[in-house]
């Protein structure tokens, strides 16, 4: 693998603007993971330092949620610890299991998700009844979602937004600064195992990281102004390149 000064710049900008979108809607590792391919690494260092990359634009777009009030981490402790524990197990049976038919089954869960988002025009724009407890979410969804992450990954900040609108009846806003945090509990219970693994190229994972970090940060500054009229077009878009992505490439 010959890393030149060009495919290191182009691999820059890739993770700024995965970020950017990752921050609104999820779904960033859509770009980074096919950019990290085309270098020709090994499938196994590209999840490895896409988990570097991502777990730096999660933790900088949940910081500028924290600061702007959205999301208060005390308050989500469980679901934190659960989510992250649920990776951990992912990503140590990612490694005994590849997730085959998890690729066979994911454009139609992330289709129907962006059904779901396109004709409901009033997702998330007000805060409804909860369907499910926060206890039961924090010991079941959480860990669920998490598991996923770290078993196979794409569109989990996604779910994490969704499964907050539509089970814990949150504005969607709140949704996905929640997402963003849990997504960052996730991503780095990967990355530890992934280090203690010797599988992440540091240099490029490293040049990604700076770019995620500048485009989580404008990203999550568009949530708090855009609002939900702007994150569900996104929501959508985003999932519908995904079906694409995994049908026919």
């Amino acid at each position: 693998m010959e890393l030149t000064i060009q495919i290191i710049c182009i691999l820059f900008f890739v993770a700024l603007f995965a970020g950017f979108i990752d921050a609104i809607a999820g779904g960033g590792g859509l770009l980074t993971i096919p950019a990290l391919l085309l270098t020709g690494m090994n499938p196994v260092a590209v999840l490895a330092t896409n988990k570097l990359q991502a777990s730096a634009g999660s933790f900088s777009a949940s910081l500028a949620m924290i600061k702007k009030g959205l999301i208060h981490p005390k308050m989500m402790k469980i679901a934190l610890l659960f989510a992250f524990i649920g990776s951990g197990v992912g990503t140590i049976l990612v490694q005994l299991s590849p997730p085959d038919f998890l690729k066979k089954a994911l454009p139609f869960v992330i289709g129907l998700v962006g059904l779901y988002t396109l004709f409901s025009p009033n997702l998330g724009k007000l805060q409804t009844t909860p369907k499910m407890s926060q206890k039961t979410y924090e010991r079941t969804i959480a860990p669920l979602i998490g598991f996923y992450d770290g078993y196979f990954g794409p569109a989990t900040g996604t779910f994490f937004s969704l499964s907050q609108v539509v089970l814990r009846g949150r504005e969607l806003i709140q949704a996905t600064a929640r997402a963003k945090l849990l997504n960052f509990a996730t991503n780095f219970a990967s990355l530890i195992f992934f280090i203690i693994g010797g599988q992440i190229v540091w240099v490029v994972g490293l040049v990604m990281m700076v770019g995620q970090i500048i485009g989580a940060f404008l990203g999550s500054h568009f949530v708090v102004k855009g609002g939900a009229k702007f994150i569900r077009p996104v929501i959508v878009v985003v999932c519908f390149c995904m079906v694409v992505r995994y049908v026919f490439f």
